[in-house]
This record gives C-alpha cells, structure tokens and sequence, in this order.
C-alpha cells in the first residue's frame, strides 16, 4: 500500500461518493475495498473532517460519523455524478495548460496526464462544434532557440547582453543588462548563469527571456566562480559552504518531503538541511511556508529572520 499524498487523495475521491448513502457501513469493509488498512482508513476521514484550513473551493456540509465499528457519510453532493459544461471543461484545460507551462519540464508529466485525462472529457462531450476553438491553450515553447544562441555566443565572446526578462509572478517585463558568465542545464531547462548589482550569482530561466540584444561592452570573466549542479538536479551555486536547518510541521511535511526525497521524524515532521547562496532567497523560502517552519540554525539567520517578521508586523 502506498502511503504517498497522491495514493490517499486517490482513496479519498474515491471513498466518499462510495459511503454518501446516509447508510452504515462496515469499516473493515470498506478498508478492503480501499484496498488499505483500517487504520490508514481512519486516517483518511479524518484528513477529510478535521479541516482547519477550508482551503478556496472545499465543499461544506459533508457529515461523516464513524462508530466502533461503522462509518457513514451524510451528503447531497454525490446523488447525482458532477456534470460539467464545455466552457468549463475548457476554463479547467486552460488552467491546467498554463500551469504547466510554468513548471520546467521535469514537473510537468503529471499536469501532462491531466490534461490529456481532461482533453478525453471534452470530446465526449456533444455538440463540440458549437465550441471550436475553445479546446487547447498552449503558452508556447519552452525557450527559444534564437535567444538560447545569442546567449551562447556573448558566454564564448565574454560580451555584456541586454535582456527582456519576465521573472516568475511578474505581469511585466523587465529590462536587466547582465554579464553572461555561463549556460548550464539543469531540471531538463535552460539557464543563464550572470553576477547581481551585489555580486551574488543570479539564474535566468530561458523560457522567461523575451528578448537578447548582445552589447558591444565586454566584461571580466571571474574565474573563481564556479557553478555546480546539486545532487538533486537543480541549479545552484554557491562560494561558501553556509547552509541553514529548516523543521517543517507535520501539516505539511509529507509533502516537502516527497518532493526532497527526504525521510519524517518520529512525529510526522521533517527536518532538512539546505545549501544557502543567497541569504534573501533563504528568507523567502521559509516564509513562504508560514508558522509551518521553523528556521532552526543557524543563529544568525534566525536572528535575520525575526527582524523581517518585526518589520512585516509595522507595516501592517
């Protein structure tokens, strides 16, 4: 039996529709026809009840009673199957197609499997030709060619480029001129490898570069930088061994560590050790996830750490 988040999302959609009869059922039943233990049953309804979060779209008024050796479910929403529209069929693809464009291309084979889940769907559904045009979004490709050897020949020739470049979450583009110190693959996408204003090495995702004007001004190669490719595939670089010890709660832990490939503490909780480049990256990485981490080490990040909350806290 699985124990990953997507083996008991799947458990899940598949178990309420099943027990929303209003009728009781026999819980070691109906782990069996899970295909999990009744513990691990337990487990799941109590992931579905015990919501304190209510996330954007959860739907309320789901009873679930379990007894010693019973459970039910009370709910209206399964009466009849869920029935979507063909605009919303293709609202749902559209989404999909552009988050996944967003994600480099060793993400996107799950988002892939939806959309072709979800592109099936939409031929089924009659009178398709009342929607032409509505059924594919794509965002382009992923990086251009012309750009990728433009970047090529200012890394050879040491030669300073002006680039158009729309930074993740960014609605505009913004114009940066950098000193392309090298091109490095990583995560199955390019990246351009150029020094910051404060001397610290900044990546440039190339399927966000817009546009690449070299400039007749040459730059200084350093040769003390060196970039690397961490164990896990991902760009980094870093002149320094400093690293920080992050403890992530059990709310969120099985998560971040099916993604790290890392192993939970006794209590559910994850403890990880990250390489630190960059300070403010640092920061933002453990915000990110709120009260569910801890910045545990070292002393002088946390103290960092607390000034930004403070200074977040005044503003607001």
């Amino acid at each position: 039996m699985s124990s990953t988040a997507a083996a008991q999302l799947r458990r899940v959609l598949a178990l309420i529709p099943r027990l929303a009869d209003g009728e009781d059922h026999s819980v070691a039943d109906v782990a069996a026809q899970a295909g999990t233990t009744t513990a691990a049953l337990l487990r799941d309804l109590q992931a579905i009840s015990e919501r304190f979060d209510a996330p954007g779209g959860f739907v309320d008024g789901v009873s679930i009673l379990i007894e010693q050796e019973t459970v039910s479910v009370s709910a209206s929403h399964f009466l009849r199957p869920m029935r979507l529209t063909m605009p919303e069929l293709c609202a749902l693809e559209l989404g999909v197609a552009m988050l996944r464009r967003t994600r480099t291309p060793a993400e996107q084979e799950p988002l892939t499997r939806a959309l072709e889940r979800l592109r099936g769907a939409i031929s089924a559904v009659p009178a398709n030709d009342q929607h032409a045009g509505l059924r594919h979004a794509d965002l382009g490709s992923a990086g251009s060619t012309e750009h990728l050897a433009a970047l090529r020949a200012a890394v050879r020739d040491d030669r300073m480029v002006r680039l158009g470049y729309r930074a993740g979450g960014a609605t505009e583009t913004s114009t940066r001129v950098i000193c392309p110190h090298s091109l490095i693959y990583a995560e199955q996408m390019w990246y351009v490898v150029a020094p910051g204003d404060d001397g610290a090495l900044r990546f440039y995702r190339l399927d966000r570069v817009e546009a690449v004007s070299p400039l007749e001004e040459q730059f200084e190669r350093d040769a003390n930088i060196a970039v690397s490719i961490r164990e896990s595939g991902r760009a980094f670089v870093s002149a320094s061994a400093a690293s920080m010890t992050v403890r992530y709660s059990p709310r969120i832990a099985r998560w971040v560590a099916e993604r790290e490939g890392a192993s939970l503490e006794e209590d559910g909780s994850l403890v990880l050790e990250h390489p630190v480049a960059d300070e403010r990256w640092a920061l933002r990485h453990v915000l990110q996830y709120g009260p569910d981490a801890e910045l545990v080490a070292p002393a002088a990040l946390r103290a960092r750490l607390s000034e930004r909350l403070r200074a977040m806290a005044e503003e607001s």
